[in-house]
């Protein structure tokens, strides 16, 4: 055959492949044999064998995994995929309701859809072909796991339209397919999945795409990652059926409730049936349908006020108390801990629960030796509910919880107003201990390698006694360390060199000071722009920084009021660790540019930079970005294809900038 008459076919065969396996794998109705499917695949892979200039990237043949990865790439997602809040009951979700009229009108509707209980992802389309898929990560920032997406059937590599979007999704491992991986397991004695979430994250996570695509895996698509209304769309339930119409599998069992009652019917009919679904939902998505009322209500820092997820009761089993061990946290809380009888509990099988603090095993009379309820709070947490009193044998002990830090002997302390009990002594190792996992961890300075096993081990064996110690590390000193062989000596070392560059947020958020969390640790970086800045900070100055109160700005400067924290901030900087804000921002007066106190909001495509880039431009410069147009917003900023807020920015009489206008302003 030649070269024009094999590129007709394999364009034919990729055509026919494609719409065969839609049918099969999206809409679970086979339209040919798995012979006859099986037959023209095996000419299209003969024929690329032959030509291969003509494998193209939505080829069913390239579902099948390439060759390993040495890593995962970082992802920043231009719209953050952001997390949901939790309902657990029916007044939970009919004051969801009672904010959601209120912010939104009465006349107002909900989609219901089923909570999938497996890892969200994100997938971009570029004129309807499959370029890039990454993990949710953070909400900001994710992995780059393509090549593990691609080996997903479900997940088309090409759409029914030429269209560049991103879509939202959760992937997951059906029961049947966990069940089978892990009776393989067990026959090759290693460690079983504890349930299908982690089994289906465990495999996108594989660096080998060849072990994701043995996994079986599946997807449903829920939401476009931007504005829907680019597309034309006014609702979400327009939206998932557009998607449907593009190729995308999406879960049939949702439902448009016109009132919280019909929303509430809807939850207890899946309560009772969701045992019988193939795959493990976790809970019940709830969505404001109409998008310019989701406009209307907008967002938190964390969640969009126009939806909720409603979580299934807790499952709860007996169990017996063996034993409480006391946990000493970074911050010196001591945490007592119940050991129990391993025991299966949603899915997972548990041997330790919270116990919270001393003020609640002595309120619900927990003593060791207990019959006691255990549950999963929001199906992640075990804890300890109460003890079977009735059950009880008379050999059952009270719990006292000691004077002294059970690692390093000190004097605990209640401090007031707290219920825990705390060491105070900086020099605690397991302080110590706590305190350089949560510097090496990923939202900190991201140090891969550095394990909570690998951090005990080092400690122990005296070559870390704080953070600074890490980058004076030494092939040499690592070698006959367990777990430390030379390969990952050397990656890791590279992992904390490469680690010096972090900028300032990072670093800051890594000491652990308390009260400093990611966001106030962004936010003081960008100020003050250096550590050294920051460290002479004043508490009245730093209650002037928007979002800054009292106990965080008391809680930095008594830290950095403190001679051994300044020998660490000379160590590190002699370590060449980076001690400024590197991130996006620009410096300048007051009220000296367009945005300075400005409500703005961004929509369409920009081509100049991301709407997240051009975000943080803005926020630099004194202005808010928000994710609605209301009467309080100052300005709109248009891309291309821009929808509804466009719209309702004019009929407000919003000034409006195209993105001309905007890189200009910018460019001041």
């Amino acid at each position: 055959m030649d070269r024009i008459k094999a590129e007709q076919r394999v364009t034919e065969l990729n055509e026919q492949l494609q719409q065969y396996g839609h049918a099969y794998y999206v809409l679970d109705k086979p339209a040919v044999p798995d012979a006859v499917y099986d037959q023209l695949l095996n000419e299209l892979i003969g024929l690329e064998e032959l030509f291969p200039d003509l494998v193209f990237p939505d080829s069913p043949t390239q579902r099948v995994g390439g060759e390993p990865l040495a890593n995962f790439q970082k992802v920043t997602h231009e719209q953050p995929m952001l997390s949901l809040s939790n309902a657990f009951n029916e007044e939970d979700l009919r004051d969801f309701d009672k904010r959601a009229r209120s912010g939104a009108g009465e006349d107002i509707s909900y989609v219901c859809e089923l909570k999938i209980d497996g890892l969200a992802v994100s997938l971009m389309y570029e004129e309807g072909r499959f370029v890039r898929g990454a993990t949710r990560g953070d909400g900001r920032i994710g992995e780059d796991i393509t090549a593990n997406l691609r080996t997903i059937q479900s997940i088309p590599l090409r759409l029914k339209e030429p269209v560049s979007l991103e879509v939202r999704g959760e992937v997951f491992m059906p029961k049947g397919s966990f069940h089978a991986l892990n009776e393989a397991k067990a026959e090759r004695g290693e460690e079983l999945f504890a349930n299908p979430r982690n089994a289906a994250a465990g495999s996108l996570r594989q660096l080998d795409p060849k072990i994701a695509a043995s996994r079986n895996l599946d997807v449903f698509i829920y939401a476009i990652g931007g504005d829907a209304e680019t597309y034309g769309l006014t609702n979400h339930d327009e939206t998932l059926s557009y998607l449907g119409e593009l190729g995308f599998k999406i879960n049939p069992e949702r439902a448009v409730c016109q009132d919280v009652d019909s929303v509430i019917a809807y939850i207890e009919g899946w309560t009772g049936k969701r045992m019988d679904l193939p795959y493990e939902i976790d809970g019940i998505v709830i969505k404001v349908n109409a998008y310019l009322q989701q406009q209307d209500l907008g967002f938190t820092a964390r969640s969009p006020k126009w939806a909720t997820a409603y979580k299934f009761p807790a499952e709860e089993v007996i169990t017996r108390l063996r034993g409480i061990d006391l946990n000493v946290g970074r911050t010196g809380v001591v945490t007592p801990t119940a050991i129990l009888d391993p025991v299966a509990v949603a899915g997972t099988t548990v041997q330790r629960a919270s116990l919270h603090n001393e003020d609640l095993i002595r309120e619900k009379d927990i003593r060791i030796g207990d019959h006691v309820i255990i549950r999963k709070a929001g199906d992640i947490i075990p804890e300890v509910v109460s003890a079977l009193v009735e059950m009880r044998s008379g050999d059952e002990e009270p719990f006292q919880m000691p004077e002294n830090c059970p690692a390093c002997e000190a004097e605990l302390v209640r401090i007031e107003g707290e219920v825990a009990l705390r060491c105070v002594n900086p020099q605690c190792p397991a302080q110590i201990v706590e305190g350089l996992i949560h510097f090496v961890s990923r939202n900190a300075m991201n140090i891969e390698g550095l394990g909570e096993k690998v951090i005990e081990q080092l400690y122990r064996e005296g070559l870390v006694a704080d953070v600074s110690d890490l980058y004076k590390l030494e092939k040499e000193q690592l070698i006959g360390l367990e777990r430390m062989g030379e390969k990952s000596i050397t990656k890791l070392l590279m992992n904390i060199d490469a680690s010096r560059s972090n900028s300032m947020e990072r670093l800051l958020f890594g000491l652990g000071i308390r009260f400093v969390g990611e966001k106030g640790a962004r936010i003081l970086s960008e100020h003050f722009g250096s550590m050294e800045a920051l460290q002479h900070a004043e508490v009245e100055e730093l209650v002037t920084i928007f979002e800054i109160g009292d106990k965080v700005a008391d809680s930095v400067v008594t830290y950095f009021d403190n001679e051994e924290v300044h020998g660490l901030m000379e160590r590190l900087a002699a370590a060449d660790v980076n001690l400024t804000y590197t991130g996006t921002k620009v410096r300048v007066e007051a009220g000296a540019n367009a945005f300075a106190g400005k409500k703005v909001v961004l929509t369409g495509k920009l081509e100049g930079l991301t709407r997240g880039e051009a975000g943080e431009r803005i926020e630099a410069l004194g202005g808010k970005v928000t994710g609605s147009v209301s009467k309080n917003t100052d300005l709109l900023i248009a891309g291309e294809d821009a929808g509804s807020k466009l719209a309702k920015a004019t009929e407000l009489g919003v000034e409006v900038w195209n993105e001309e206008r905007l890189l200009e302003e910018l460019n001041k």
